[in-house]
């Protein structure tokens, strides 16, 4: 009988239903190991495409010297910190600066339920045009304030800030700190909200910058009361700002304003500088991970061959039978081979989709707890990962396959 002419799979199906507590165990233990590197490739590229996502709408961020990290942080993740201010005439200068086509304050500090309360100008509110409001409109008052997507108040509630409170409540939970430190006679009323942005800037209430300053006793940087909001900012003296959001006109302004604006009591960046910095950490981090997960793999697989050699070895008998009724050797072989080979298949399948639901939940979670929408599913690169260790698992199952094939028909046939 010719191996062509025979069909393995019923002696693969019957191997399976009679070792199926084992054939579980063992896809179970092979997508475990596939998950994690699935979770840790998929996690790690979605975290860098989010976070440069979000810092999309920065495109030269201006603060008072220091840590550059921490301004990108604060400014651009929302990660709320302490830090110093700029002379306000910057707003001026900035204004009148033919390489900058558009520049707008960021004041941070006070909160509402866990959200934080923004201050800045209607131009930046709408990314200068590019964003309309999902619902209502942009403010043009100094009482009014606009919603991120996520900020679960409604257009015509009203609210009062509290300043400074450093109780770390999740977005829409009360604190008595928060009650403790409100701004008394300080009331807005809500206009607007955004549309999602996928970014920290979701759970943040915007509110004029000009009422910023009035609140903390600072005036409204513009000479007349009635001043209609925005630049240009014409008191005698500006109040300071933490950060100064530029949109250069051209690249080479760009560098030019960095150069400019890195001296003099201020300090100029690109966040894209600061991503890449994090990108480099995160990229040790993950190599780290990927060998750790690596040899998690190997030492998964190698358990997996060495109970299929066993495997191998309490089969001789049957093996002994097939060989005695006329199968040759290389039938033998295909066996043995595929009953390793599926089972390790479906435990990379399994793996896959493992390693898909828990990068869901682990974007789940740090959507909570960061803002940022990330993208996790696995993609081609995972699917490469899943397809390796398919091939590498394939290959280790040639090893209890050849023990089959070697195996003395008399001796297999002795045995039980």
């Amino acid at each position: 009988m010719k191996l062509l002419a025979m069909n393995p799979w019923p002696m693969v199906r019957a191997d399976l239903r009679a070792m199926r507590g084992t054939a579980a165990v063992v896809v179970l233990i092979v997508a475990l190991a596939v998950a994690i590197g699935v979770g840790i490739g998929a996690q790690e590229r979605a975290m860098r495409q989010a976070s440069a996502r979000a810092a999309d709408d920065f495109p030269l961020l201006i603060g008072a010297p220091g840590s550059q990290t921490q301004l990108v942080m604060t400014a651009v993740y929302l990660q709320i910190d302490a830090i110093p201010l700029i002379d306000g005439a910057v707003l001026n200068r900035l204004a009148a600066d033919p390489r900058v086509a558009a520049a707008a304050p960021i004041a941070f500090g006070d909160m509402v339920r866990g959200w934080p309360v923004i201050g800045t100008t209607a131009a930046f509110v709408t990314r200068w045009g590019r964003l309309a409001p999902a619902a209502g409109r942009v403010f043009d008052h100094e009482a009014e304030a606009v919603l991120g997507a996520d900020v679960a108040l409604t257009i015509g509630d009203g609210f009062t800030p509290a300043h400074g409170t450093q109780t770390h409540t999740a977005p829409g939970e009360d604190s008595a700190e928060e009650h403790a430190h409100r701004h008394e006679g300080v009331a807005y009323t809500v206009v607007g909200r955004l549309p999602r942005l996928g970014t920290p800037w979701d759970r943040a209430i915007l509110i004029p910058i000009e009422t910023v300053w009035e609140t903390h006793g600072l005036g409204n940087g513009h000479q007349a009361d009635e001043a209609p909001l925005g630049a240009p900012f014409d008191a005698r003296a500006v109040p300071g700002v933490p950060a100064v959001v530029v949109k250069p006109r051209a690249v080479a302004d760009a560098y030019a304003l960095r150069g400019a604006y890195r001296q003099g009591g201020t300090m100029a960046l690109f966040p894209a500088e600061v991503l890449v910095t994090l990108y480099r950490a995160m990229g040790d981090l993950r190599d780290v991970l990927v060998v750790a997960a690596g040899l998690n793999d190997f030492v998964v697989f190698l358990a997996v061959l060495l109970l299929a050699v066993t495997l191998a070895g309490l089969r001789r008998r049957r093996y002994a039978v097939l060989r005695a009724i006329g199968a040759p050797p290389g039938y033998v072989f295909l066996v043995a081979w595929l009953g390793v080979a599926v089972l390790i298949g479906a435990g990379c399948i399994a793996g896959l989709m493992l390693g898909a639901a828990a990068s869901l939940g682990v974007a789940s979670l740090l959507a909570g707890r960061t803002g940022l929408l990330l993208a996790s599913l696995p993609g081609w690169p995972e699917a490469a990962l899943v397809a390796m260790l398919f091939g590498l698992g394939s290959a280790m199952a040639v090893v209890p396959a050849l023990l089959a094939w070697r195996a003395p028909v008399s001796s297999g046939l002795r045995e039980g």
